[in-house]
Parts: structure tokens; sequence; C-alpha cells
């Protein structure tokens, strides 16, 4: 490799010491956004004069006149899979050992040149759901279904070097890499001495960019560059514009990181960055948790940009150190983040190709839909908006009268069916989860109870979201609300829920009612929930548990009742929605290393 900028350099952690290609000592660097200076970083790393000139370096460092007009060769350095998108890449893999073996060489000799790391997240479906015995119901039919894919996968582990498989029922892949798998910062011995250089990733899933979170470059491809990246293979791309996105102040009282995606996503897709990265800055970044970045960096698809990145900084370190990763690997992130200028407050004087500011504190409560997630509804206007999509849908039929375990109910136009605390957009977000769980626990409490036509699900997005759910005594009340575990997969938000209650189904039929849902998910298109459900809304954990107690859209949050309490009085979403003091306090005391420990230790 050459070295046309004299970056190589040596840097001592501990006691190892690591060749790193320190891009702090190019000129002009200190005004580069974040995620171009890792770019650079990939291209000065594997300079070698064909696929990667000091034209190329030079244009990177110029970027701002070469942004949608110069192609790049980008080399990230793993490659993450889940179970649908991934199994024929695995195929191709076993394929080619045949093919080799046939010419009379080694099958052993094709494997992965860079490192592969399936997760088993997509094939879990919502078949039974309020009960304790859910989620081994479900996992036993996701084995019947599945088992000689997973037997096919399970073979492609032991066979191949440079892949690894995370095995079902563990977790969603997103939540998973940013839990477990992500290292921040890469470390790789060639030629006998240790490189490190940034962690980037490309999966084939187009919510891999929540791995922005943590100040990882990453985001979904296609199959085909999938493969010829496990093999080694550039990937071309166009040298990007960067959209940088203000964040000032704090989140007022009683508002999610849910509300506040919801907001950015509207922005972004109004302001329209498709084909860009975004990267986030600002002081507001200093009151959002890695939980909340997470969430807004899973979302990059919905608001439409390549990425949507977050830089390392102190925020990065503590979740590093409470996800139970290594003193050795933290102690590298801040040491080699700080050399070549890839933290925070490096980034300070980047200069963007285009601006945009949000100051959270003006962020109200939201959901989205009925049919696209950029579609934001102040929650005040949830009911006019409801009644104003059934409307236009103008649905000329009339409730339909079911019975369920001997009572009679009538459904009608705007009730919900199904109501999911799913996906690793939200589920991976510790402090909407515990709100969720202190929703159900005050709404029980006051002796309140789902609407029975409502199909309730949790489908955790890893197994720590269990631990501490049950660390903090809140899983139980959210079980009596019907909020069983019903598999650690993607479930409901990719269109796993299920079959609906037989009679709920039967009703819907019979007057071809229009059926919402309410999802924690990332996308709400008609016919993607359910194919009886026609309005469907992304809303955070808490207002999923509130809108099963409330059963319609067609309610005011603000001004109507939930229901009425063990002495007949009405109860209100004020009289149990959380305190953010008491989220706090709550994950103080239930959130710890040892969870994450506990639940991977085995993978």
């Amino acid at each position: 490799m050459k070295n046309s900028f004299n970056t190589k350099t040596e840097i001592t952690c501990g006691k190892e010491n690591y060749t790193i290609f320190d891009i702090s000592k190019i000129k002009g660097v200190d005004k580069l956004p974040y995620s171009i200076k890792i770019l650079l970083e990939n291209l000065v790393r594997n300079e070698d004069d064909l696929t990667v000139t000091k034209k190329d370096i030079e244009s990177i460092i110029d970027w701002h006149n070469y942004a949608t007009v110069k192609e790049i060769a980008y080399r990230p350095a793993r490659v993450l899979m889940q179970d649908f998108t991934g199994v024929p890449a695995v195929v191709d893999l076993a394929a080619m050992r045949d093919a080799i073996k046939k010419l009379g060489k080694s099958p052993n000799d094709i494997n992965p040149l860079q490192p592969a790391e399936l997760v088993i997240d997509h094939s879990v479906q919502v078949d039974n759901f309020g009960s304790d015995k859910a989620f081994d119901l479900n996992a036993k039919l996701e084995y019947e279904r599945n088992s000689e894919r997973y037997k096919f996968l399970k073979w492609g582990q032991s066979a191949f070097s440079n892949f690894k498989v995370v095995p079902p029922d563990t977790g969603i892949v997103h939540q998973i890499n940013i839990e477990f798998l992500a290292r921040c910062v890469f470390t790789k011995n060639i030629d006998g001495s240790n490189y490190a250089y940034p962690d980037t990733v490309v999966g084939t899933d187009s919510h891999t960019t929540m791995i922005n979170g943590i100040g990882v470059l990453g985001w979904g491809v296609g199959g085909i560059e999938a493969e010829a990246s496990m093999l080694g293979q550039p990937i071309s791309m166009l040298i990007p514009k960067v959209v940088g996105f203000k964040l000032t102040g704090k989140v007022s009282e009683g508002i999610t990181a849910t509300d506040l995606v919801l907001n950015i996503v509207e922005m972004l897709r109004n302001h329209g960055v498709v084909g860009k990265f975004v990267e986030f800055y600002g002081d507001g970044l200093d009151n959002l948790s890695l939980g909340d970045r997470a969430t807004i960096a899973n979302m990059a698809p919905e608001y439409g940009a390549t990425c949507g990145i977050f830089p390392i900084d102190k925020e990065t370190l503590d979740y590093m150190k409470l996800s139970n990763r290594s003193e050795d690997q933290i102690n590298l992130i801040k040491k080699y983040s700080e050399t070549v200028g890839l933290t925070r407050s490096d980034c300070d004087n980047a200069i963007y190709s285009e601006n945009i500011e949000l100051d959270v504190s003006k962020v109200l409560p939201s959901i989205a839909g009925p049919k696209r997630p950029q579609d934001r509804i102040n929650l005040k206007d949830a009911k006019a908006s409801c009644r104003k999509e059934l409307k236009i849908m103008d649905p000329k039929n009339k409730a339909s009268e079911i019975i369920i375990d001997g009572e009679n109910f009538k459904i009608n136009n705007g009730d919900i069916v199904i109501a999911a605390i799913t996906s690793c957009t939200n589920t991976s977000n510790p402090g909407v989860m515990v709100a969720a769980g202190l929703v159900a626990k005050k709404a029980r409490a006051l002796g309140l109870k789902r609407k029975p036509w409502v199909k309730t699900s949790l489908a955790p997005g890893s197994m720590v979201v269990t631990e501490y759910l049950k660390n903090s005594n809140l899983l139980k009340p959210m079980e009596e609300l019907g909020f069983h575990n019903v598999g650690y997969g993607c479930a409901t938000c990719i269109g796993n829920s299920g079959p609906l209650i037989k009679e709920i189904s039967d009703g819907i039929k019979e007057n071809n009612l229009v059926a919402a849902s309410v999802l924690s998910g990332n996308r709400n298109f008609e016919g993607r929930i359910s194919p009886l459900v026609k309005a469907n809304y992304l809303a955070s954990p808490p207002l999923v548990v509130a809108y099963a107690l409330a059963g319609t859209m067609s309610i005011d949050l603000y001004k109507d009742p939930l229901g009425k309490d063990n002495n007949g009085k009405d109860v209100y979403l004020k009289d149990i929605w959380p305190s953010n003091k008491e989220i706090e306090e709550t994950l103080k005391n239930s959130l710890n290393a040892d969870m994450f420990l506990k639940r991977y230790s085995n993978i």
C-alpha cells in the first residue's frame, strides 16, 4: 500500500501497539464532516494506485467540489446480514466451493475475506400472543417452518471462517449490532502488525443505519454489493453531499425519542436528503442518550438519507462501558478517535453541503400515519386526523357485532386491532421501553385493561430488554395488559404480525371495516402490518400501551378518558404518563453491564 500523504504512524494503547493512518496530519481535514473523515481514512488506508489513487484522495479532501460527481472505491470493515437477505449470499459461497472443487482446488479456500455476521431475526411470527406460553409456541413454530434454512446456516458457521451466525430467538440484527457486534474502532492483524481503523459496515437490511448512533458509518446495500464486500471487493460510490443537522435545546417533559424522530423524519423528507449523508451535531446532543441517537439513526431510510450519523463522544464511550465492552476496547476507541480527529469536538468546525436546525424543546407528542412514516400528526390532532382519513376512504358500512369470551362488542372503523411494541427502532431505547412499562404499571394500579379486540404483543430487540423490564418489576404489569414476549425478532414491524383474533378478522371482513394498528416500528405502509388492517400508525411504546387501553384511534388522548378506575372514575392519559425523572430513576436502578454480559456471553 502507498502512503502519499505520510499519514501512516503508530499509537500505543495499553500494552498494544497499533499501526494507524492519522488523517489529522492532512491539511484542511479539520473542516471535514465526521462522515467524510471516515471515507478519507478509508481511501488513505487502501491507496494502491489501482482502485484508490492519490487523485481519489485529493477528491475526498476537496469533497465539496466533487460531491455527487466523483466515484470512489470504499471498503467497509465488515458485512452484516439477516436471515432473509443473507441466506442467498451464503448459498452463493457454498456454490463457489462446489465449483472450485470441480476445478481440482480445495473448497476450503473459499471464505469471506471481510468479517461477515448474520443474525436470524426475520422469521418469527406472532401466531400466539397474550399468554406466558406465547414465546415458546412461536419459537417452536419458527423452527418447524425454517428448519432447513437454519440447518444450512449452522453448517455455514462451522464451514466458513470469518463468518458468524447469531441464532434465532436472540434479538433483532440492528440491536445486536449496537449492543454486541459493533467495535467503533476495528483492529486487524496484517503481516504481523496490528492495524486500527474506524469500524464501518454495510448490511443487507435498510435499517443497518441504526449503528450510526454510536459513530459507526454503515448503511444498507443489495445482496450483490454485500457479497462483493465479503469477498474483498470495494463498493463503488459517489462522494456524497452531507447535510448538517444541528440539534439544540432539550426535549420537554413527557416527550419521547419517538416524538423527536418523527419530527426529524418529517423535516428531512421535506428538505430532501435522498442519496445524501446526514450528520447530527450541536449542543442538543448533550441531552440525547445513546438509545435516543440509535432511534434517530435507525430511521434514516424513512427520512431518505443514506445514513444519519452521530460522532463519537463521551456518551458513546459510556454506552460501550454499559454494554460490557472490554476496558481495552474502550480505551482504544478513546485514544484512536482523539488521535485522528474523529471525536465530536473535532467536528465543531465542519462545513456541510446543506444545513438544517431543530430546537428539540419545541417537539410535541406525535404519531405518524396512517400510511407513511413522514406523515407526522401532533397527538392532540390524532382524533381529527383519523376521522379525516376515514372520510377520505369513505367506508359505507356499519359496525360489526362480535362476541369475545362470551361478551358482546361492536368494532367500528378506526378501531385498533393490533397494538405492538416492536422493532429495534424503539426497543433498542431503554428510555421509551421503561416508559411503556411505567404506563402499564400505573394503568394496572388503577384497574385499567386493554380492549379485548386488540391483539397486543411485545417483541424485544434483545434479551437485555427483558432483563431490565424484569429487574424494574415492569414486565408483569405489561403482561397483565397482554404485552407478553412473543419472540426476539422483527415480528409485526416487518408484517409478521400473525393472524388476528378470529372473531375480529370475521368482523372486519363482514362489513369491510377500516381497522387500525398502532406499533412502535418504522414503517406503516397499507397492507404491510396485516392484510386486514388499512390504517397503521407509528407511535412510541408508551403510546402503544395507551392506545391498547383505548382500543380506537377515534379518541383525543388529551380530553377523552382511556377507561374507568376501580371506583368508576374516568382515567386520562395524564394520570398514567410517567415523568422524565421516574424514567431516569428506574433506568438507573435496573440497567447494568452484567445484563449484557449474561445475555451475550454464549454467543
